[in-house]
């Protein structure tokens, strides 16, 4: 592990390069698009990458893929899951056997967008799990962790940066080698990947009970960041001897 002073987008890309992401398609849009570029740009030949023609098309990319087991990561802005919202609804329902996460920058202001539009209020719709970093190095962190959830409950996630997470800069701990992923191809399994009305309801059944427990399950992530956040803190508290001279020198000026 070393400390790299990244972008967030960069981040973000990187935390998917490290866990094992095998492809990646996304159409540009302030304030996403240095993601994929990022991952073009520290791509060994093992990643497919690809600007696809609009974002329903590089969801169906992505989609296909994760139904074969490839770990996948779909890039847009905000009002780009408008766009493609048609697949996103049935891949809700569908599910995934590859991680699938979906990037979808938010823009509050807005900054660079026609709107200020919430991505969270998607992932309410579409009852899927949505991850919400405030950092780049939560995002960093959490990418690994949205692949989890994604893989354990086979369902794609949200994952939501705004603007100030985007583009903003920190000094971000990386790991020193990146996972590799594997995926063992596609299984022909009608029952799974054709959705029939009946399928269907018993889908939905299983997303309404998934739910509350994946919202409950403890996310490493987040115990990460908070160990991080523990040990800063102790680094920058002065020991109560120094504290005391300070508050003399203070008192002694007065």
């Amino acid at each position: 592990m070393h400390k790299e002073f990244l972008m967030g987008n960069a981040a973000i890309a990187l935390g998917a390069v490290a866990a094992g992401v095998n492809v990646v398609a996304g159409y540009p849009g302030t304030p996403s698009t240095e993601v994929l570029e990022t991952v073009a740009k520290n791509n060994d030949g093992s990643v497919y990458v690809e600007w696809s023609v609009n974002e329903k098309a590089a969801l169906e990319v992505a989609a296909g893929a994760s139904y074969a087991g490839a770990r996948t990561l779909v890039t847009m802005k905000q009002v780009g899951l408008n766009v493609a919202s048609d697949p996103l609804m049935s891949l809700a329902y569908v599910g995934v056997k590859g991680g699938m996460v979906i990037l979808s920058a938010d823009d509050p202001g807005p900054i660079s967008s026609q709107t200020e539009q919430d991505t969270r209020t998607f992932a309410k719709f579409a009852k899927i799990p949505v991850f919400d970093p405030s950092s780049p190095e939560e995002a960093y962190d959490m990418m690994e962790e949205a692949y989890r959830v994604s893989e354990k409950w086979s369902t794609p996630v949200l994952f939501r940066p705004t603007t100030r997470v985007c583009h903003g800069c920190a000094s971000v701990p990386v790991k020193a080698e990146y996972d590799k992923h594997v995926p063992d191809g596609f299984k022909k399994d009608t029952m799974r990947w054709v959705i029939f009305p009946r399928t269907s309801y018993l889908n939905h059944c299983k997303i309404e009970e998934r739910n509350p427990q994946i919202g409950e399950a403890p996310l490493i992530s987040l115990q990460a960041a908070e160990k991080r956040a523990s040990a800063h803190q102790a680094s920058a508290m002065p020991t109560p001897r120094k504290h005391f001279q300070a508050e003399s020198m203070r008192n002694a000026s007065s």
